[in-house]
């Protein structure tokens, strides 16, 4: 993309940050907020509970956007959780979503690998914090996000009330981190931690969860099937009920 049009489109993307426009779907609100390397970060709020309810904040797969939640969190709000869903800057598009917060990314030339994404679920974590402050918080991670959930919630235990990892792993040796670097933080989680997956992924994950120190964790596989990350809860997926019910079961334990 030339130069000009880069920053162009900065330009546009500051200001509608700066107007914190509302979406036309009557479903949720968008929302942007500012990571500390200056990322505009795109969200989608679903609060249509009291502002004190327990807050989830939920990270997409790889390859997708904020989209991937569409489904999903109006259920999650239908159990007394408010949401919010996360354009990362690692992520393209999914259910006709564009991640905005890779578009912003890339038109400044900034890396957008799984590993950068990380900054922006700080920031999110910040923004909801700031925004509702002693609400219970739950990370809702997909694929790689849900390791860098089980991470944030490591490295920074305090004010983290659970961790939902949908087929996490240990996906970033290849950007220079250490091969086990999920397990290692994971090994410093204080709050309940639910992990799944497909049938065949369990090995990606299973170092992960035994260092968990905490006796509220759980984990769960369906009797077939499944499929990666936090997709396999959309209802086109037949596994999809399977999945609901222990979901449910963990987080209206620790809500």
């Amino acid at each position: 993309m030339p130069g000009n049009v880069k920053y162009k489109y900065s330009i546009i993307a500051v200001f509608i940050y700066t107007l914190l426009s509302t979406s036309a779907n009557s479903q949720n609100k968008t929302v942007r907020f500012k990571t500390f390397d200056k990322v505009i970060v795109t969200a989608n709020l679903y609060t249509p509970n009291p502002v004190n309810s327990p807050f989830i904040i939920l990270y997409h797969q790889a390859n997708y956007s904020r989209g991937e939640y569409l489904e999903i969190a109006p259920k999650l709000n239908s159990m007394g959780f408010n949401c919010i869903a996360v354009d990362l800057r690692s992520g393209e598009a999914v259910n006709g979503v564009v991640n905005q917060t890779w578009k912003f990314a890339d038109s400044l030339n900034m890396e957008t690998r799984y590993i950068d994404a990380y900054t922006d679920m700080r920031a999110a974590v910040s923004y909801v914090k700031n925004k509702y402050p002693g609400t219970k918080i739950f990370l809702f991670g997909s694929s790689y996000s849900s390791s860098l959930a089980l991470k944030l919630a490591g490295d920074f235990p305090n004010g983290i009330s659970g961790v939902v990892a949908f087929s996490p792993g240990e996906y970033f040796s290849k950007f220079g981190w250490s091969r086990d670097i999920i397990q290692t933080s994971s090994s410093k989680i204080k709050c309940p931690v639910f992990i799944t997956s497909s049938l065949t992924e369990r090995d990606n994950w299973q170092e992960i969860y035994n260092a968990i120190p905490v006796q509220s964790k759980t984990c769960f596989l369906p009797e077939t099937g499944g499929k990666h990350g936090a997709k396999t809860l959309w209802s086109a997926f037949p596994e999809s009920d399977q999945y609901w019910k222990a979901l449910k079961a963990f987080l209206l334990k620790y809500k």
